[in-house]
C-alpha cells in the first residue's frame, strides 16, 4: 500500500521544524558550514562574497566568523578584518596580496622569526627581494628604501629583545616615499596602543595580530587576523585571502570570542606580574640588561613612554657572558611553575633560552638571552621560582 510517509533518512535530514526566533545569551551562536543554502537559484547566481551582506559558502565567511571579524576590527581601531589559521598566515596574506616578482619589501632585523624566513625562502624564491633593517634607528629605514620597496614591515615591541621603535618616525618615512606599511601588532593586541592613530595623522595601513595569544588566551587555538581601514586595500588583500583559500573553523572563532570580553583585564594581569618579575630581574648579578619596553634603561623606553599605556607580559634577560649556554639551558630546565615552550600570552608562564648570534645580524649583548612569557600566576610565586631554580644552577657561580 502506498504511503506519503517519507522514509525516516529523508524525514531527518528535511525535518520541517524551525526553532523559533529572538533567543539571546551572553555568548554568539556557533554557525558551522562548508555548504551555504540558497533558497533559489537566482540568490546563488547573485552570490557577493566581497561583502558582509549575506553568505556564500562556509570558507567565506558564516554569522559567527563575520561576528568575530567584526569585534577584532574595533579592538584594533580597523573597520575590516580578515581570519587566517595562524599569525604567520596573516603575515604571509599581506605579504603574497601586495608584493610580486621584482618587488621589495623591508623587515626589521628584531621581527618574529618566521617573518624573516619567509622572505629567505618562499618569497625570495618567487622574485620577491628583501632587506633587513635597524628599526631602532629611522635613518637605516630611510637608507633602506629604495624604488622596488613596495612594504615595510614593522614590530612594535621586537621580538625576544623587545625594542620598542620610533613608529612615528618610521611612519613618517615610509610616507614620504609612498610605501605602504604593516605592523605585526600580536605585541599590542590593540590594547597597548593604537596602531591606526598614532597621533599627528599617523597610523599603520595594515595591523596583522596573532589571535592565538592574547585574545585567545588560553594556549589552545590557532588563529591570525588582519585589519584594515581602507577598503581598496582590504579587497586586494580578501581576493588574495579567498584565492588561497584561507579560513578558521568555527569552534576556534566561538574560542576567541569567548575570551575576548576579558582581554583587558588579562592583559592589565599579564602586564602587572610581568612588571613585578621584571624589576626583581634588574637586582640580579647574574644578569646584564633586562629587555622590557616599559622599564627606563631597556632600548626603546622612551618611545614606548610616548606611545603606549600599558605592555605585554612579557621580556627577557640577558645573563652575564660568564655563564656558558649550557648553564643558563640548565637554569631553565631547573624552572618548576615556568614552562619550556614556544608562543606565549597564555594562562601558564614560559621560559625559552635564546642565542642572539644565531638571531640578529648584529647582536647588541653577547651573553645567552632567556624569553619569560609570564602568565596568571602569582608574582611571588614565580619569583620563588627563578630564585630556587637560580640557586640550583648559577649559585655557585660568585655572582649570586
Amino acid at each position: 500500500m502506498a504511503t506519503n510517509k517519507p522514509d525516516p533518512a529523508t524525514a531527518l535530514i528535511h525535518h520541517p521544524y524551525q526553532p523559533p526566533a529572538g533567543f539571546a545569551a551572553p555568548q554568539p551562536a556557533v554557525h558551522k558550514a562548508s555548504t551555504v543554502i540558497f533558497p533559489n537559484v537566482a540568490a546563488l547566481r547573485a552570490r557577493n562574497w566581497k561583502s558582509k551582506t549575506g553568505y556564500t559558502y562556509g570558507l567565506h565567511g558564516t554569522p559567527t566568523t563575520f561576528t568575530l571579524e567584526e569585534r577584532i576590527a574595533t579592538l584594533e581601531g580597523g573597520v575590516q578584518t580578515l581570519l587566517v589559521p595562524s599569525g604567520l598566515a596573516a603575515i604571509t596574506l599581506v605579504d603574497m596580496a601586495l608584493l610580486k616578482s621584482g618587488d621589495e619589501l623591508l623587515i626589521p632585523d628584531n621581527a618574529y622569526g618566521p617573518n624573516k624566513e619567509l622572505a629567505r625562502n618562499e618569497l625570495a624564491g618567487w622574485g620577491i627581494t628583501h632587506r633587513f633593517y635597524d628599526a631602532t634607528e629611522p635613518a637605516a629605514l630611510a637608507a633602506a628604501i629604495g624604488p622596488a620597496t613596495k612594504l615595510v614591515w614593522l614590530e612594535a615591541a621586537g621580538s625576544v629583545t623587545m625594542e620598542f621603535p620610533d613608529l612615528r618616525a618610521l611612519l613618517r618615512i615610509a610616507r614620504e616615499r609612498g610605501v605602504r606599511v604593516a605592523l605585526d601588532n600580536t605585541w599590542g593586541a590593540g590594547i597597548a596602543f593604537d596602531a591606526f592613530d598614532l597621533g599627528d595623522g599617523l597610523g599603520v595601513d595594515i595591523s596583522s595580530h596573532a589571535l592565538t595569544k592574547y585574545p585567545s588566551g588560553g594556549g589552545d587555538v590557532l588563529m591570525g587576523a588582519v585589519t584594515t581601514r581602507d577598503e581598496a586595500l582590504h579587497l586586494q588583500l580578501k581576493f588574495a585571502h579567498m584565492r588561497m583559500g584561507w579560513g578558521v573553523g568555527a569552534n576556534d572563532a566561538e574560542a576567541v570570542l569567548r575570551s575576548l570580553p576579558s582581554l583587558p583585564l588579562r592583559y592589565a594581569a599579564h602586564d602587572a606580574a610581568a612588571r613585578t618579575l621584571a624589576r626583581w630581574w634588574q637586582q640580579r648579578p647574574e644578569v646584564v640588561q633586562v629587555l622590557h619596553p616599559a622599564l627606563p634603561g631597556s632600548p626603546g623606553h622612551e618611545h614606548w613612554a610616548s606611545t603606549c599605556r600599558a605592555a605585554a607580559g612579557l621580556f627577557s634577560v640577558v645573563f652575564d657572558e660568564c655563564f656558558s649556554p649550557a648553564q643558563v639551558d640548565a637554569f631553565v630546565d631547573a624552572l618548576r611553575l615556568f614552562r619550556i615552550g614556544y608562543s606565549w600570552a597564555g594562562p601558564v608562564s614560559l621560559a625559552v633560552p635564546y642565542t642572539l648570534a644565531t638571531m640578529r645580524e648584529r647582536p647588541a649583548w653577547a651573553g645567552t638571552l632567556v624569553r619569560f612569557s609570564v602568565g596568571l600566576e602569582a608574582a611571588d610565586d614565580l619569583i620563588a621560582d627563578c630564585e630556587q631554580a637560580l640557586a640550583r644552577t648559577l649559585g655557585a657561580s660568585g655572582l649570586g
